[in-house]
């Protein structure tokens, strides 16, 4: 049976765990908290996992094959919790680092065999998003990486291998991107939050969810995109701070869902309405695949 630790019993790390245990991993979620390791039981419910401190771990988890960390994304603790898992954990143990960004040279910085070090950026909810992108660090080991991701392929992910690390990887890139032209579309008048939900959805949305957007340029004709590109570019924002309106949302507490107002009121209707979205996501991820299947035939 595969075997696996995850460090970290926060939403991230028990959304991983629920993956690698639906499955068929043998898994140990790790967390110094008794507040958090019960929230995570509280999850995870009556699943065969370990929900421990890592003290509680046996000498048969010393030769885990792969160790993921979840902590939360404080670059200090980061390279702290990785150097003790390193001491901890087998010379032949992969080490993983959930980071959103984190420059894989800072993470290694401390570490003694940075050559078995990979970044594997889960998406939330991890147990339903399919993909997980693999970053290299500057000394990772070609068999590391590659281990990794047949690790990830046999668990049901889609492993994406990048080919340097660079800030916000791919996912966080495109997404930041996207978000700095709807902050400057509501800064200038011309849409409010709703609008521009609405176009995104039910334009760019629908088809990126079952083409991308290399493939989707490739429907629609590089020229028509090149001719688009050559007058549009120049207006596009490009600034190289966050928006003030975010910083203004974030001034007035309005954080979005945690705190129950962002763009949108957090009532229980909404609240409900999350929830229902996220059970409709294997439903998309199971047309998205038939895509593909139908693509390839």
């Amino acid at each position: 049976m595969d075997r696996l630790a995850v460090i970290g019993a926060g939403i991230m790390g028990t959304r991983i765990v629920r993956h690698f245990l639906n499955a068929g991993w043998q898994v140990a979620l790790v967390d110094p908290s008794a507040e958090a390791r019960d929230a995570a039981r509280a999850v995870l419910g009556d699943a065969a996992c370990m929900v421990v401190e890592v003290g509680d771990l046996g000498p048969d988890w010393d030769a885990t094959r792969l160790v993921i960390e979840a902590v939360p994304e404080l670059l200090d603790l980061k390279r702290r919790v990785l150097a003790d898992l390193e001491a901890r954990f087998a010379p032949q143990t992969i080490l993983a680092s959930n980071t959103s960004g984190l420059a894989s040279a800072d993470l290694t910085r401390d570490l003694r065999h940075p050559d078995r070090f990979v970044i594997a950026h889960f998406f939330n909810p991890a147990d339903l998003v399919p993909a997980v992108e693999l970053v290299p660090g500057p000394a990772t080991r070609a068999e590391v990486m590659r281990d990794t991701a047949d690790l990830l392929a046999r668990s049901g992910k889609m492993p994406a291998v990048l080919k340097a690390d660079v800030p916000g990887f791919i996912a966080n890139r495109l997404q930041h991107a996207l978000m700095r032209e709807c902050f400057h579309l509501i800064d200038q008048g011309v849409a409010d939050a709703e609008t521009i939900d609405l176009v995104t959805r039910w334009s760019v949305g629908v088809r990126l969810a079952l083409t991308g957007p290399m493939l989707q340029r490739d429907l629609n004709g590089l020229d028509t995109h090149l001719r688009i590109a050559e007058y549009l570019y120049p207006d596009l924002d490009a600034r190289q701070t966050p928006p003030d309106l975010l910083a203004r949302k974030v001034a007035a507490g309005e954080l979005g869902r945690k705190s129950g107002r962002g763009f949108y009121d957090w009532d229980a209707a909404r609240q409900a309405q999350a929830a229902a979205t996220e059970r409709m996501l294997p439903e998309v991820i199971r047309l998205a695949r038939a895509a593909d299947s139908t693509e390839d035939n």
